[in-house]
């Protein structure tokens, strides 16, 4: 992650003067305890599995990635030179934490890791991905999920 301290006065500027979208709607509900939640990742930490298309600079879309995939196979097409990659190649959990989620499953912390997880490529325009935002809710709902870890990245 890049601090202010790290940037140019320039990308400073730019960062602080960003317009913030506004989206229509309550996103916010209650639901079940978290050990009867479905849960699914959604992180823009730009991941994909490989021989899959590589995310493109301003990219909206999402990599679909399902709770089978080895996390050590992951790879990371984040476009951001902003965006420090050391921590992703220790550990892919620190932005995906695919594997977390799945001891917390077999701990009967979670009541199940859900079947598909998703990545987009941050450093994009939200407005850029709120419609495959809305396309990635139906599949959400479909895969019965009911809670989510959201991974900014």
């Amino acid at each position: 992650m890049a601090r202010f301290g790290d940037l140019s006065e320039a990308e400073i500027a730019h960062l602080q003067n960003l317009e913030m979208p506004v989206f229509a709607g309550r996103p916010w509900v209650t639901g079940p305890p978290l050990s009867q939640r479905r849960i699914a990742i959604v992180s823009t930490a730009g991941l994909h599995r490989p021989g899959e298309p590589t995310f493109a600079p301003g990219s909206g879309d999402y990599r679909t990635i399902p709770r089978t995939s080895p996390s050590g196979q992951l790879q990371m097409s984040h476009v951001s030179t902003n965006f420090d990659r050391s921590g992703y190649q220790q550990d892919v959990n620190v932005v995906f934490p695919i594997d977390r989620l799945i001891e917390l499953e077999g701990r009967g912390k979670v009541g199940s890791a859900a079947d598909f997880h998703y990545s987009f490529m941050g450093a994009t325009p939200p407005e850029r991905m709120e419609a495959s935002a809305r396309d990635l809710a139906d599949l959400l709902k479909k895969d019965r999920v009911n809670g989510v870890i959201l991974c900014p990245v």
